[in-house]
């Protein structure tokens, strides 16, 4: 379903979101964040980048939210295998501590935004809206892009 914010900012209210963080309980909380707060909804979640990538290409969802640090397989290895499988896909890669994710390497693996989960939650929900908008006409000057602070910078 489409929802259309004024005539330039649409977004597919559908779009699937997978959550991959190896504590259950970040999970929830960002399950509950965005179904409750967004208009999106969570397709799946994965508790390591393995695991993540088997439900990528299962689920094919919109946009990953994905933690740096995790057993098995990182955040960073999974963001650039699965750019490299679905270069459509958007890749949030989030981190405790922002200074752990050098932009230079979030911008080599097609991350295309990098959060601290100290501070990321209370704008994510206009990121999310932000990164699965529809394309919004060349001619309009119309910025949807939510201010960010110096630990939500976009690469």
């Amino acid at each position: 379903m489409r929802v259309c914010t004024d005539e330039w900012y649409c977004f597919d209210s559908m779009a699937g979101i997978l959550i991959v963080d190896d504590n259950p309980s970040i999970r929830y909380l960002l399950r509950v964040f965005v179904e409750t707060q967004t208009p999106f909804k969570v397709c799946g979640e994965a508790g390591h980048g393995a695991e993540a990538i088997q439900r990528a290409k299962h689920l094919q969802p919109d946009l990953v939210l994905l933690d740096l640090s995790m057993p098995v397989l990182g955040g960073a290895e999974a963001a650039s295998i699965l750019k490299n499988m679905m270069p459509n896909i958007k890749i949030i890669l989030f981190s405790m501590n922002f200074s752990d994710i050098p932009r230079t390497l979030a911008a080599k693996i097609g991350v295309d935004l990098t959060l601290s989960k100290m501070d990321g939650i209370t704008k994510l929900g206009e990121h999310l809206k932000t990164l699965l908008a529809s394309t919004v006409p060349s001619d309009s000057h119309i910025d949807s892009t939510p201010e960010l602070n110096e630990t939500q910078k976009p690469v």
